[in-house]
């Protein structure tokens, strides 16, 4: 089950769909240590799901995350001093046919867009230099990214990059009560005044939308 589970996450695999992958792949079913007989039969999709839930429950996945962040750690593939904040949502079943007739009162629904959402956001913090993932929060959907950014940040950063999302992070009160959080560049995107009557179109308003094309860019590194 601790295979199939790491598949499904080095290839961004649905449950049915790691289920799937592991009957059609040769080295997938290899990996999994599964005969060629027909004998064994992989985990289905529901199996896999409570199995990644017990592992939730038990501490288990933040265990594996800590260790795996302190070996890129000590073999030098963590720069430190930079981290870009970024936030994706995780769709949830809508559906209350179940047993207790109703949806997850962990999730919630959000707009983004013009688009709605149920379920849950991933705020996560990146190393700058690398890409790797040093942080993660999970909240419900509708939670604003900017107010979960303080705790993506590490004690050693000095900079702290981010989308629209962020915009105001550098003047919110954990930000500004911190000796440390206060002290570092925010560069984040501000909220394109360049397209407003503001500004007249010119040389200067164009190199303004070109850096803030180029600050959304960093954070799609990730």
């Amino acid at each position: 089950m601790l295979r199939m589970y790491l598949l499904q996450n080095w290839f961004s695999l649905s449950d049915e769909g790691v289920e799937d992958a592991i009957y059609d792949s040769y080295s997938f079913r290899c990996f999994m240590g599964m005969d060629f007989t027909g004998e064994n039969q992989v985990p289905d999709a529901t199996t896999l799901c409570i199995f990644r839930k017990l592992l939730n429950e038990n501490g288990i996945t933040k265990l594996l995350f800590d260790s795996i962040k302190a070996f890129l750690d000590r073999h030098g593939k963590l720069m430190h001093g930079g981290t870009i904040v970024d936030a994706t949502l995780i769709d949830a079943p809508t559906s209350t046919k179940n047993a207790d007739k109703k949806r997850d009162p962990e999730m919630h629904q959000t707009k983004k867009g013009n688009q709605w959402y149920f379920g849950e956001k991933i705020h996560a913090g990146a190393d700058a230099g690398t890409g790797y993932i040093h942080a993660i929060e999970v909240t419900a959907a509708n939670t604003a990214d900017v107010t979960e950014a303080h705790k993506l940040i590490r004690e050693d950063d000095e900079v702290v990059y981010g989308d629209v999302a962020y915009s105001g992070l550098s003047k919110r009160e954990e930000i500004q009560n911190d000796a440390h959080l206060s002290g570092i560049d925010y560069r984040v995107n501000l909220q394109k005044p360049y397209r407003k009557n503001k500004w007249e179109p010119g040389l200067g308003t164009y190199w303004f939308a070109k850096l803030e094309y180029d600050k959304s860019r960093i954070g799609s590194v990730k």
